[in-house]
């Protein structure tokens, strides 16, 4: 069994597959500005400090560490948070294990599937797409970038385009469940999705079996803000509204950073598919029920 350091790891998505991993017999520790139990250890990137403890005898990094996309309006200032929280972390690790000279067997990162851009088309994006020119393509590539960096060391990289990430509890979805749900601005716009689980079990996939390269994670049914208002509306036994929140009033309400919620296509998941993973959730509406 493998020991994977995680960054991130006390995040919706970190803490998820911590569990998964210890339940598969992994070893896991944790990266953490403020640790508090016996496998969280200490790192301050803008000390350039890790705990080379963590580091001792790792075979995995799966890196997830980066402040929410959507949790502030994008002043000048925290568009430098997104970018630095991703890439000057990734630049950290690659030092720490050049000097340390650990024998990794593979660096996974997350990134986004705003790297093809946010926009609405009737294009669906596969890994092999030209990248967007919009700020989230940008924090995209250079995430995915700073990541590519650990194949100099012949140290294969996975990197996994992440969705919008399902959980019963936190993210997305606990923002979606207002008392009257309804679509945002047109309807029309594509958001991809993923179940945590899901997620989480394509980054043990790329332990287990040693997948290297570029992954769309995003469930393979496509649903329209609209579309997955209603089947959330039925879920919940709550009304739907079917006039869209207009786009005048999000732009004011939340700036540069509405176009996440007002443009989206969809993203093709059959690279990851045809290697062999298999969804356990593969519709919105076994998703929702799950949840």
């Amino acid at each position: 069994m493998a020991k994977v350091l995680i960054t991130g790891g006390t995040g919706l998505i970190g803490v998820r597959l911590k569990k998964i991993l210890i339940e598969k017999n992994h070893t896991v520790v944790i990266l953490s500005r403020n640790p508090k139990n016996k496998d969280e250890f200490k790192w301050d990137p803008s000390l350039n400090h890790i705990d080379e403890k963590a580091l001792k005898n790792t075979d995995y990094i799966i890196h997830l560490a980066g402040a929410g996309i959507a949790e502030k309006r994008w002043t000048k200032k925290r568009k430098q948070v997104i970018i630095d929280s991703r890439v000057n972390t990734a630049n950290l690790l690659f030092k720490k294990v050049n000097e340390l000279n650990i024998d990794l067997k593979g660096f996974i990162s997350a990134s986004g599937v705003g790297y093809y851009g946010a926009i609405t088309s009737e294009v669906i994006f596969k890994e092999t797409a030209k990248s967007g020119t919009d700020f989230l393509a940008d924090v995209c590539q250079q995430w995915e970038e700073a990541a590519h960096q650990f194949s100099e060391k012949n140290i294969p990289v996975t990197i996994l385009r992440t969705g919008i990430v399902l959980a019963s509890k936190g993210g997305a979805l606990d923002k979606m469940k207002t008392p009257i749900i309804t679509p945002l601005g047109s309807g029309k716009q594509y958001i991809p999705w993923i179940h945590i689980d899901d997620l989480c079990h394509m980054y043990v996939k790329t332990i287990e079996h040693n997948l290297t390269g570029i992954f769309n994670a995003v469930s393979p049914e496509h649903h329209t803000s609209r579309t997955f208002s209603k089947a959330l509306s039925k879920n919940l036994k709550r009304p739907y509204l079917g006039i869209g929140v207009p786009q005048i009033a999000l732009k004011i309400l939340f700036g540069k950073l509405a176009i996440v919620l007002l443009e989206g296509s969809r993203i093709s998941p059959k690279k990851i598919k045809k290697i062999g993973y298999s969804f356990q959730f593969k519709t919105l509406k076994s998703a929702l029920s799950n949840l």
